[in-house]
């Protein structure tokens, strides 16, 4: 089994861990601070390809593979979680699905600007009363003549403030189950589909997290992606590509917590000598440096699974349960290495352990990524 990396994903790496350092970095602090939205940012990420990474040439991608989406997404995240989570949302759960369920027009008329970074995109699943439960959404589509009406709300849309276009989930009626679930491209502008809240968060305060309403939104047949019925299947294909985004997110995170510790580590000194030479500090900057690159390689292994278009399921689960509570684990020993400092708002070992907490929750909680995964196990 070759663990190395072509010469065209190191290249992209690179480029990724360049912009990161020198441009996104330098922003980090006051994005979380401020709260505000990393505009500029987001026009570099359009520019460098960022936004599209695994899309092909012809709809405006950057024509690389999800292991170069997972390399760039764990430099971007690793200098600020807000901007990469950003990113993620626009590749994963946007221009994935769209490559995979969209007609030839819709790709024309709404990939290609996603992927190049002209639009941005959401995804619009969560409801007050369909978080885990995805199969239960009580946003209806009826429909009626050459378009569908939908009503409806909305919960925790990430991107969803600043969005041109979302894919928004609805059933054809609340008796059919996930068998009446189906999927539809949202134009921001259309009347009726509005925001209804701007959500104030713990963590990756930089990227917005909005309440959709949905009142008589009327959206043409010709948005509709994929077939009636099948929004459940576009729903849950989405979210094992949008698992192995967070689990780079995590991991990013996570390697900014090691490097923060070792370095803290290295000067902070007690005792007439640096902290790092006590076994208890060595211990835990070990595990961390582990259970790091255990959970980098599962993101590895199932990004590659998708570039080979095996089914990933599983391995995303794996992937995104494990570095998720890699990067929770890690930042509560980092913070307890940095001690009082670390508790401290000027440091950003609090900022760590803030954007950590949402990777075990978004995207399919803990618990379910080990259903997830018992469901493969037990057949």
């Amino acid at each position: 089994m070759d663990f190395e990396l072509s010469e065209a994903q190191r290249l992209f790496r690179e480029m990724a861990r360049e912009f990161a350092t020198k441009e996104v970095a330098p922003q980090a602090q006051r994005i979380d601070e401020e709260g505000v939205f990393p505009h500029e940012l987001v026009k570099r990420m359009g520019e460098l390809g960022f936004l599209g990474i695994a899309v092909p040439q012809e709809y405006g991608g950057a024509v690389a593979d999800n292991v170069c989406y997972v390399l760039a997404l764990e430099e971007i995240s690793r200098a600020c979680a807000s901007t990469g989570v950003i990113m993620s949302v626009n590749n994963s759960l946007v221009c994935d699905p769209l490559l995979q369920f969209a007609t030839e027009e819709q790709k024309q008329k709404y990939l290609t600007p996603l992927a190049s970074g002209r639009f941005l995109g959401c995804f619009a699943l969560s409801e007050p009363n369909a978080g885990s439960d995805a199969a239960n959404q009580q946003t209806v589509a009826r429909k009626e003549g050459e378009s569908y009406i939908l009503n409806g709300t909305k919960n925790f849309t990430t991107n969803g403030l600043e969005a041109d276009v979302a894919i928004v989930f609805a059933t054809l009626g609340r008796g059919f189950g996930h068998k009446g679930i189906t999927a539809f491209l949202v134009e921001k502008e259309t009347p009726g589909f509005t925001v209804a809240k701007v959500e104030k968060k713990l963590g990756i305060k930089g990227s917005s997290c909005v309440q959709f309403l949905l009142d008589h939104v009327r959206v043409p047949k010709e948005n509709l992606l994929g077939k009636e019925g099948e929004g459940f299947k576009v729903a849950m294909s989405t979210l094992d590509g949008g698992r192995i985004g967070i689990a780079a997110q995590a991991v990013g995170i996570a390697q900014a917590v090691l490097d923060m510790a070792a370095d803290y580590a290295k000067q902070r000194v007690q005792f007439d000598r640096p902290i790092a030479s006590f076994q208890a500090i060595q211990f835990m900057l070990a595990d961390m440096a582990v259970e790091v690159e255990a959970a980098r390689l599962l993101t590895y292994r199932a990004a590659l699974l998708k570039d080979k278009g095996v089914r990933h399921t599983k391995e995303a689960a794996m992937a995104k349960l494990f570095a998720s509570e890699t990067a929770m684990r890690a930042a509560v020993k980092g913070l307890q290495i940095l001690g009082g400092y670390g508790y401290m708002m000027d440091y950003p070992a609090q900022r760590y352990l803030r954007d950590a907490k949402i990777t075990e929750i978004y995207e399919g909680t803990s618990e379910i990524q080990r259903l997830v995964i018992a469901k493969y196990l037990l057949g």
